[in-house]
This record gives structure tokens, C-alpha cells and sequence, in this order.
């Protein structure tokens, strides 16, 4: 039981979590590469970000996987977006950092989605049984290029009329 849950039921609800930060930090990161703060969307996106890498610490294990050291530095990242976007509302420099940690934070829940796609599904699992095999490295090389050059055009792009 966690926080009075099966472990099923609370895997469900961190993947549901994960699924949302996902999706939601797809559509900032389109707001980012637009030049606009996506409001609500953008709050949602930190909110269920933080809660996936917290409720990662919560699955029974005797010791620190490589799942936790992620853990940490997204919520470290994502630290430092919340400031960047709440507490300095995004002056000088603080609109790149914010951009960079965002679009960071994004990254690493994109690649812990991958690790398990390619843990679960079988079709993937079958072409690449281990996180050794060319494909999953491959895979995890497109998705970490292609969120450098989006981080980039969205850094670059990024200049939000604030109130």
C-alpha cells in the first residue's frame, strides 16, 4: 500500500501523471516556439512534472535506481522553471532559463516514456530486449537531438508580452 493504494492504483496514477505532464509540455513547448505563456496549461504541465518525479520516490525499493538520480534532476529543473516563471516573471535572462528547464524537464519525462515503451511494449521490447541494444539508443539519440533543436528554437523564440 502507498498513501493508502495498491501499488497497481498508485502505478496507475503515475503514469496518469507522467501521461499529462506529457502531453501538457507538449502543448507549452508549442506556446514556447509561438512566443506565448500557455496560462493554465503551462501550470498543469509543472504541477503533474513534479508530482510524476515525487511520486517515483514513493515505489517500494531497497535502493537508488537510476529512475530516482532522473528524479531528482528533473525536480531540480523544474525548480528552477517555477522561479524563473512565477518569482522573476521571466525578466532578462530569466526567460531563457525558464525556457531551458521547461523544455528540460519535458525531455526527461519524454525519455523515461521511451525507457518504458521499450520495456512494455512488445513490438519494441522484441527489437530491443535490453537499454544496451542500437535501437533503444538510437531511439533515446532522435528524442534527445530533437528536444536540443526545439529547446533552441524555442529559446530563441520566446519573447512573451507579459502583464
Amino acid at each position: 500500500m502507498i498513501l493508502g493504494m495498491s501499488l497497481s492504483t498508485f502505478t496507475q496514477l503515475h503514469v496518469a501523471l507522467s501521461l499529462v505532464g506529457i502531453l501538457t509540455g507538449l502543448v507549452v513547448l508549442a506556446g514556447l516556439l509561438r512566443s506565448q505563456v500557455a496560462g493554465g496549461v503551462t501550470a498543469v504541465f509543472l504541477i503533474t512534472t513534479i508530482l510524476t518525479s515525487a511520486t517515483g520516490f514513493l515505489f517500494p525499493v531497497k535502493e537508488i535506481l537510476p529512475s530516482h538520480i532522473v528524479g531528482i534532476i528533473s525536480l531540480v529543473a523544474l525548480a528552477i522553471a517555477v522561479y524563473a516563471l512565477y518569482s522573476r516573471r521571466l525578466a532578462g535572462s530569466w526567460r531563457w532559463i525558464y525556457v531551458a528547464a521547461a523544455v528540460f524537464a519535458l525531455y526527461l519525462n519524454v525519455f523515461v516514456l521511451v525507457v518504458q515503451a521499450f520495456l512494455k511494449v512488445p513490438a519494441l521490447h522484441a527489437i530491443a530486449p535490453t537499454q544496451s541494444d542500437p535501437a533503444f539508443g538510437a531511439t533515446q539519440l532522435v528524442v534527445l537531438v530533437l528536444f536540443i533543436w526545439l529547446g533552441i528554437r524555442a529559446a530563441r523564440s520566446f519573447r512573451p508580452a507579459l502583464a
